[in-house]
């Protein structure tokens, strides 16, 4: 779908593309670019559950509902005890899954959720140290045509900078990991005390292996401290792991 909204802006029966930015690829096709990220909305990772429990208050046994193998390998790493089953199709479908009783609880971005009017149904939410959200979660991209002066313009002041300085540095870092949505790696970029923070993690889909790494530095010095880090959990273990990940796809 990304790529039908790109041709349309290409052909030029539209000016901009709005995107969930855990959902863009890191490269942007030539002639394309993201001008404007918009302030960040929660990028933590919820918890809805029929019995209204917590992660840590769920049942052994419990069956959880996620297609993230990101947040699959985590809960796992977290508690063993439970089963993770995959879970599709759009929000309100996960939940009429989770309502008749097929799982006992499901995982969703806080954000989604929010922004549908459903963040009245979350049980609980992941720390974001906790269970490390996916590259670029919580953020929404403006996408344009480069030479668009005149859209780029019009949209510039709904940039937030902050937001845009720690989706870069997100990106960067999964750059360097050769990755995309579909793999267990996360990220998370915070500005605290005029320090950017990046945490990163790449885990096996089954949570056995983990190798997670932290980088603090200049928030203008993002997409640098990104792709340090991103090679830093390559040396740390995670090219083994993503090695291995995708032989098994293949």
């Amino acid at each position: 779908f990304i790529k039908e909204l790109e041709q349309a802006l290409f052909d030029e029966r539209a000016d901009l593309a709005v995107h969930s930015m855990k959902d863009m690829p890191v490269k942007i096709p030539d002639g394309l670019h993201i001008p404007v990220i918009l302030e960040r909305e929660d990028p933590r990772d919820a918890v809805i559950s029929n019995a209204g429990v917590s992660f840590a208050e769920l049942e052994p046994n419990a069956t959880i509902g996620t297609s993230s193998l990101r947040r699959r390998s985590q809960m796992l790493a977290q508690r063993n005890d439970l089963t993770v089953s995959d879970l599709r199709g759009n929000v309100t479908t996960r939940l009429e899954k989770l309502r008749h009783g097929e799982f006992d609880a499901i995982v969703l971005a806080a954000a989604g959720l929010k922004r549908l009017g459903f963040g009245d149904q979350i049980s609980s939410v992941f720390a974001a140290a906790e269970l490390i959200p996916a590259v670029g979660q919580g953020a929404i991209g403006i996408e344009c045509r480069s030479a668009d002066a005149l859209t780029h313009a019009l949209i510039e002041p709904l940039h937030d900078r902050t937001t845009g300085l720690c989706i870069e540095a997100e990106r960067a870092m999964s750059e360097i990991l050769e990755g995309g949505c579909d793999l267990p790696l996360a990220a998370h970029a915070t500005v605290e005390q005029g320090d950017l923070r990046l945490a990163g993690l790449v885990a096996s889909a089954d949570g056995l292996k983990i190798v997670r790494r932290e980088i603090s530095g200049s928030p203008n010095d993002g997409v640098e401290l990104g792709q340090q880090l991103g090679r830093e959990l390559l040396a740390g273990g995670a090219r083994e792991i993503l090695d291995d990940l995708r032989k098994a796809e293949n």
